[in-house]
């Protein structure tokens, strides 16, 4: 009896020493997050936590990712988490991932959240070359990202050599070219300039815009067999089913679109496809790993639900989403337009007050310059003022000596002379004193000359005075209207700027205001086809740039094939539309054969 209780005891204490909760990390593109988990959860409750955490609602899109034996398996909803072969050790590790691709990621991500979580991954499986990208192509993507992550473009702030520390372009691409890092940031930058005005988001929605017309964008490949025992590889994506060459995983040789399939099935390794035409045979092939199976009918079944779903009206929750995204695309519109109207104003403020300060140190210039010229004018004159004055004295003292000589000319004449000879010395004297006299006179009329011109010299020297005074005058009286402009034109202090603490974020949006957006829209779809035409043509042209730079013994298996596809009219939607012309009989017949 004693020992009963006593095992009992034990029991329940060893009972009650099990861990109810164990911790998980949850991985994302570009987070790591740490929760407690009840032992008794499921995978959906997970799955709702990191949802809710990350404030995600288009949650269809994305899973919980793990991987055993070097296979990728997703966290099943409706499955306990740890009753899942995930490791036993803690933190048990999960990461986050998109598990379904939009066919047309503009109309159908509608949170900014989803679009930053898909531009991270799909970024990171191009680099990763998961998904194949020409190098014209890369460069331009390239130019997005920056966009997405530096802002508008900044001579002063992003000078050569700052995106040195980036990863912005596959290795395969920059092996291919014997270009040097700088050249490609050049080309980079060269886009990059371009896109002044978007925002993160929408530099990271035109990312995708152009990554979802990549071939491999969104494709999972499986390696199975058909009947005849030929390796093919199955491409699994949000338009359907494709059959590809192991060796070419851009062009798919099949295509069953989902709206021609009725069911699928697997029976251990055995995939089963049963076409919607039921007088039509199924077609089956065989995978490596039972697992595998599992996970192709994982992602069979998502994709065609999807793709169904989008085929029909948006369900309310979605339809409230995007009203939403319109009135918060709208709502950062105007404070994108507002925020520019005040960057304007401040910049035109900035260059008038710097108009003004340029203009007064040009004022403050002459006013000096003036100022040296009248106090170069007022010593001219002075000096001319002395000299005119020495002039006139000197003109006054020849007059005096010549009309001393006429006294004396005068004095001798009258002096009687008696003798011939005094007589003849009295001529000659007389003759002297004339020409002394002639002289004198001839010297005293240059000199009242000369004394004239000074004195007009120095009327005109007291001309350029007074106007020097008038002018600096002048350029005092300027001076002071400049300051008293530059004081009012300067920056003002209430210029309203975005403040998110006194400022309410919520708006009317009137009947005018959306006519308005409507409008608005209509103009950026125009826009839109004619900047993809002007695109094209860069791509073009920076393609037909680097030619000459590329190595052509480095050219991989795909590169050549991608150089193929445009020679022969193919693209990815082009070459998917056209094997779908064909009877869907046709396609499984040849699948067969294959």
């Amino acid at each position: 009896m004693a020992g009963a209780i006593a095992s009992r005891m034990s029991f329940s204490s060893l009972k009650r020493k099990q861990p109810k909760t164990f911790t998980v990390r949850i991985v994302t593109m570009d987070a790591e997050m740490e929760f407690s988990c009840e032992v008794k959860w499921k995978g959906k409750d997970l799955f709702d936590l990191v949802c809710r955490t990350l404030g995600l609602r288009e949650t269809w899109f994305f899973g919980l990712q793990y991987t055993i034996k070097d296979t990728v398996a997703w966290l099943k909803m409706d499955k306990k988490v740890l009753d899942h072969d995930v490791p036993t050790e803690e933190p048990v590790t999960f990461h986050f991932l998109a598990k379904f691709y939009p066919e047309n990621a503009e109309e159908e991500l509608v949170q900014e959240i989803t679009q930053h979580l898909f531009f991270l991954q799909v970024k990171k499986q191009i680099l990763d070359e998961k998904i194949y990208c020409p190098p014209e192509a890369s460069v331009l993507l390239a130019s997005y990202a920056v966009q997405a992550k530096y802002g508008d473009y900044d001579p002063n702030v992003h000078k050569r050599g700052f995106l040195a520390q980036e990863e912005l372009l596959p290795k395969r691409v920059i092996n291919l070219y014997q270009m040097t890092p700088e050249m490609w940031e050049e080309r980079i930058t060269a886009w990059y300039a371009e896109h002044r005005g978007r925002a993160r988001d929408e530099a990271e929605m035109e990312y995708l815009k152009i990554a979802q017309d990549l071939e491999m964008y969104g494709v999972n490949y499986f390696a199975i067999r058909n009947k005849k025992g030929t390796e093919l590889l199955l491409g699994v994506d949000a338009l359907g089913l494709h059959i590809y060459d192991p060796d070419n995983r851009l062009t798919p040789k099949i295509s069953f679109p989902w709206n021609e399939i009725r069911n699928i099935s697997y029976s251990d390794k055995e995939f089963t496809i049963k076409p919607l035409d039921k007088k039509i045979d199924v077609f089956k092939f065989n995978s490596s790993k039972l697992r595998v199976n599992k996970l192709i009918l994982q992602l069979c079944i998502g994709n065609h639900d999807l793709f169904m779903r989008r085929r029909k009206a948006d369900s309310l929750e979605v339809q409230q989403m995007k009203a939403q995204a319109r009135e918060e695309k709208a709502r950062k519109q105007m404070e994108r337009q507002r925020l520019a109207r005040e960057k304007q104003m401040r910049e035109e403020a900035e260059r008038t007050r710097d108009e003004l300060e340029r203009r007064l140190m040009q004022l403050k210039e002459e006013a000096t310059m003036a100022n040296e010229a009248l106090m170069r004018s007022e010593e001219t004159a002075d000096l001319l003022a002395e000299k005119a004055q020495i002039t006139e004295e000197e003109a006054k003292l020849l007059a005096q000596k010549a009309a001393e000589a006429e006294q004396e000319m005068q004095r001798i004449k009258a002096t009687a002379i008696r003798t011939e000879e005094e007589k003849r010395l009295m001529e000659q004297k007389v003759l002297e004193a004339e020409m002394l006299a002639l002289k004198m006179a001839e010297e005293s009329e240059r000199r009242a000359k000369e004394a004239d011109q000074l004195k007009q010299d120095l009327q005109e020297a007291r001309e350029s005075e007074r106007r020097a005074k008038q002018k600096l005058l002048e350029i005092t009286s300027k001076s002071s209207y400049t300051c008293m402009n530059s004081s009012t034109t300067a920056l003002p202090t209430d210029l309203p700027s975005f403040n998110l603490i006194n400022e309410s974020l919520s708006f009317d949006f009137k009947d005018t205001d959306m006519k308005r957006l409507s409008m608005e829209i209509e103009k950026e779809k125009v826009e839109y086809m004619e900047k993809s035409k002007h695109l094209q043509e860069q791509l073009n042209e920076l393609k037909t740039e680097i030619e000459a730079l590329k190595l052509k013994e480095r050219e991989t298996a795909l590169d050549i094939l991608h150089s193929e596809n445009p020679s022969r009219g193919s693209s990815k939607h082009n070459t998917i539309k056209k094997l779908t012309l064909q009877s869907t009989k046709s396609r499984v017949a040849f699948f067969e054969e294959l």
